[in-house]
């Protein structure tokens, strides 16, 4: 156990970290062993994860010398921020910042930045084809993470971009899932048009990056871009109709329809939507779903979700 290299995992209680930490801890030939940062180590997440098997400190991301001290005597560490919870692009700039030195400072000898591309450099502020938010941005929670990307590529530690995609979680977490409309039948609305929608489940995220570590130096100082399938809004409302056995169809609407609907970020995911309708062939792509499963042998595929999902969404 005591050569075993150490994993510093930001946002261990979550979807994100929680999949990397369980991955590890499941893995007990692999070579490591699962640090779980969290800012409340009495959470009854931390303490689940503590049962398992994970060493838990205390660390907050807004205080970087609380993370140095959480990273120290560690190989590795996986990054994060979580913008839903505040709201705040210039919060996650901080926060990132403060990671990247601390991983720095702390002498990691690899980091993965769990980001999205910064929107910006295909859609500059001055084009109209979507509004402004906050003055800076176009999609505040892709934008604010792709800046970001410099502090970890400028801090000479050897990193991974790990791009993500679109969780289907959030058929459960953020009230995405069918909903009757006025016509009583049920549906999911998003504003994709006929264009695939690269999805992955949010565990399967932790999974693939203990596929990056474990590959040693094949990853480093590279961009990752990782999805457990690419399907379209009609693709994914008939399989939860096969799943659910009712008729779910699929509403496309227009972005800014969307981005006008009465729920907090709904004007910043219009145009994320919009953004991934725009540039699908980019935005599919990189997100090779084959290579995507040579990291993480064990990848769902959306239906294998809705499966094992099934009773956490209300159809």
């Amino acid at each position: 156990m005591g050569n075993k290299k150490i994993i510093a995992v930001v946002g261990a209680t979550g979807s994100q970290g929680g999949g990397l930490v369980r991955a590890i801890l499941n893995d007990t030939d692999g070579g490591f062993k699962a640090r779980a940062i969290t800012r409340n180590p009495s959470s009854d997440k931390a303490k689940e994860l503590k049962d398992l098997g994970a060493e838990v400190v205390e660390a907050d991301i807004d205080n970087k010398e609380s993370v140095i001290k959480a990273f120290k005597g560690a190989y590795g560490a996986f990054c994060m921020t979580n913008f839903w919870e505040h709201f705040s692009p210039e919060k996650e700039l901080e926060q990132a910042k403060n990671m990247a030195e601390a991983g720095k400072e702390a002498g990691l000898k690899h980091v993965i930045w769990s980001t999205l591309e910064d929107t910006r450099k295909w859609i500059p502020l001055d084009d109209d084809r979507m509004p402004t938010l906050m003055e800076k941005y176009k999609v505040p929670h892709f934008d604010a993470k792709g800046e970001a990307d410099e502090y970890f590529t400028a801090s000479k530690v050897p990193y991974t971009l790990l791009f993500t995609s679109f969780y289907w979680d959030n058929f459960i977490n953020f009230g995405m899932g069918p909903q009757k409309g006025e016509d009583g039948e049920l549906a999911i609305t998003f504003p994709m048009d006929k264009k695939e929608l690269p999805g992955i489940a949010a565990e399967d995220i932790g999974k693939c990056a203990y596929g990056i570590f474990k590959a040693g130096d094949n990853y480093k100082n590279k961009i990752v871009a990782i999805a457990g399938e690419h399907l379209t809004g009609k693709e994914m409302a008939d399989i939860f109709s096969e799943v659910y056995g009712k008729k779910v169809k699929y509403n496309a609407v227009e972005p800014e329809v969307y981005r006008n609907f009465d729920f907090p970020g709904a004007d910043d995911l219009g145009n994320m939507f919009q953004f991934k309708v725009e540039q699908e062939e980019y935005f599919c792509t990189i997100r090779d779903v084959n290579a995507t499963r040579k990291l993480n042998p064990e990848l769902l595929n959306f239906r294998q979700w809705l499966e094992q999902n099934k009773d956490k969404i209300d159809v």
